[in-house]
């Protein structure tokens, strides 16, 4: 059973989520937070899976609230989809720097959000159609000179899997474009978590980016 905790201000907000998430019969809400204070403490208490957090609470609010999770060594499990009615490429980035697993909009359809905990929950990254790779490839622009040797620790193999995660595939996607096993897929991306201490997919395309394996505008060769 994948547990939840939901974060937002709005009560009217909460309770929507909260009941949509309910109906899949793998998903249960074991926490609600109506600021970013009690969303740290209500994941430090309950130890959900996932975290649908709001970007804009009062006093905390959801990026600082997703720093301080992300930051925490003993939520190194937890993963947070930033859920909010905003769009700009700046919430976006936010978003990312301070360590989510993915970025919602608020009209995402109800089986896409129940989609969405479970996408994080199996490890994979999460970002809105809407901004896809090209958030990532900003952000990871910002960090200035392209560092190939970020990609030292890695075989050429793994510098392949990393290349199509940065691309946005799946694992199974992955498997089939390598012509690997899907629990070979699966193994590559854990080596690379763990060889470049990431902490989720996310990370491991900033990575990719930064290093000047992925570009923005580069097209996946396989699609």
């Amino acid at each position: 059973m994948i547990r939840v905790v939901v974060a937002d201000d709005q009560q009217l907000v909460r309770a929507g989520l909260c009941s949509l998430l309910e109906r899949a019969d793998d998903i249960t809400v074991v926490g609600e937070a109506a600021d970013g204070a009690g969303a740290v403490h209500a994941v430090r208490s309950f130890r959900p899976h996932v975290v649908l957090m709001d970007i804009r609470m009062p006093g905390t609010d959801g990026i600082e609230a997703t720093r301080q999770i992300t930051a925490d060594a003993a939520l190194r499990s937890v993963k947070v989809v930033v859920l909010t009615t905003f769009d700009t490429d700046e919430h976006i980035f936010d978003a990312v720097r301070a360590g989510a697993a993915g970025f919602l909009l608020k009209n995402t359809a109800p089986e896409q959000l129940r989609e969405a905990v479970r996408t994080v929950t199996d490890g994979e990254a999460l970002l809105s159609p809407s901004v896809t790779r090209r958030v990532l490839a900003s952000v990871a622009a910002e960090s200035g000179a392209v560092r190939p040797h970020l990609l030292d620790p890695l075989t050429e193999r793994e510098r392949e899997v990393l290349a199509e995660i940065a691309a946005g595939l799946s694992n199974a996607e992955i498997a089939a474009a390598l012509y690997l096993s899907p629990a070979t897929a699966r193994t590559y991306v854990s080596r690379l978590l763990a060889k470049l201490g990431a902490r989720d997919r996310a990370q491991l395309v900033h990575i990719a980016y930064e290093a000047g394996l992925a570009r923005p505008g580069m097209r996946h060769r396989s699609r």
